[in-house]
């Protein structure tokens, strides 16, 4: 049934003819590449920005009838509006997602966001009034910019405003502007973390995306070969492997690692119900560990928001089968894993804080 790495199996849930020596460059290669979580029919993507505060926030609203779900990790997540994804919870509706800098005042930017849904009639109905539903996740980015420069509710409303579909920046961008990566020897040696996306399209017809903010204490390596990407940097300016450095070494400070957090959506059009959703966003979570190593540590809140638009659905098909739930979460973990390659790549330098880019240039790797 299976053979080597269950190459039978994954070439069944794609459908193609495929080598054990080719099946990392196709989960993973270019080929697959169609653009970011906006090509999901029903999603759009708005940032709010502040540069020189170094901080900002992102809305991911998902249209009518969304289904939505969540899967929290690591030990010091920042949400709010998680507990309403559970499966056995009434609603099944999401409106969009908040993804924030800020901390935990961050949390505030859904507040804008519950305002702009309101005004154009999107949430969920109790009588004649509608109460939005948008669940949000934080990254802490206090320790970067201005920390009294936080996301709050007009921050919020204004990336609903400018939300759109199409193409979006990446990297320093929205909840990615104070972003950092790979501080395992403290703050003062991390690189440039940021915001990323990415899409794929099956062959079913289907469209799946995702967009991760990554925030992580551990380094960031290529899904494919296992590269270092980026990560800490050694007394020497070079980059190393987050995961060596915690496994040797005795002198690390653990007060100076600080608080992170990678927070993100991934997204499709199919009809999913509420458990398949969440089931969704806890296999999105695999492609995070592919990309950040290591993940989900103490430090870390890592959250993964999952939502189905419905709007590939077939009339003879309302809920997709196990087959082509599998197909989508394998796209979902393959998008989430390139997503966060795209934030380091995308991402630029800050003051103190070199970005990957600059540092290979330099040769530093």
């Amino acid at each position: 049934m299976t053979d080597l790495f269950g190459c039978s199996l994954i070439c069944r849930l794609i459908e193609l003819p495929i080598s054990h020596k080719d099946l990392g460059s196709f989960l993973f290669g270019s080929e697959m590449l169609i653009g970011n979580i906006t090509d999901v029919p029903g999603i759009k993507v708005g940032h709010w920005t502040h540069k020189s505060a170094l901080t900002g926030c992102t809305v991911v609203l998902c249209g009518e009838n969304a289904v939505g779900g969540v899967d929290v990790r690591g030990s010091s997540p920042g949400t709010r509006e998680t507990d309403i994804l559970g499966s056995d919870k009434r609603v099944e509706v999401v409106n969009a997602f908040m993804l924030s800098g800020g901390s935990a005042y961050g949390l505030a930017a859904a507040d804008g966001a519950m305002k702009y849904l309101e005004e154009i009639g999107d949430g969920f109905k109790v009588g004649r009034n509608v109460v939005p539903i948008v669940p949000s996740a934080i990254i802490f980015d206090l320790g970067v910019g201005d920390p009294s420069v936080r996301p709050d509710s007009s921050s919020g409303y204004q990336a609903c405003g400018l939300a759109s579909q199409g193409i979006f920046s990446q990297g320093n961008v929205g909840a990615g502007m104070g972003a950092t990566v790979g501080k395992v020897l403290g703050a003062n040696r991390s690189v440039k973390g940021g915001l990323g996306s990415d899409s794929v399209r099956l062959s079913n017809g289907f469209t799946v995306g995702a967009l991760v903010v990554v925030n992580a204490i551990g380094s960031i390596h290529d899904p494919n070969n296992g590269d270092l990407i980026a990560g800490p940097r050694s007394p020497d300016g070079s980059m190393v492997s987050a995961s060596d450095v915690l496994i040797s070494c005795d002198e690390i400070n653990e007060g100076d690692i600080g608080v992170n957090t990678t927070i993100g959506v991934v997204a499709n059009d199919a009809t999913l119900t509420k458990s398949q959703a969440n089931r969704l966003a806890s296999s999105a979570h695999d492609g995070l560990a592919l990309s950040i190593r290591p993940a989900h540590l103490i430090g870390d809140g890592d959250t993964i928001f999952a939502v189905s638009t419905g709007r590939e659905s077939r009339r003879d098909q309302e809920v997709v089968t196990s087959y082509t739930l599998n197909r989508i979460i394998a796209a979902t973990i393959k998008c989430t894993s390139q997503a966060i390659v795209n934030a380091i790549r995308s991402a630029t330098s800050i003051p103190d804080v070199p970005s990957a880019q600059e540092l290979n240039q330099s040769g530093n790797l």
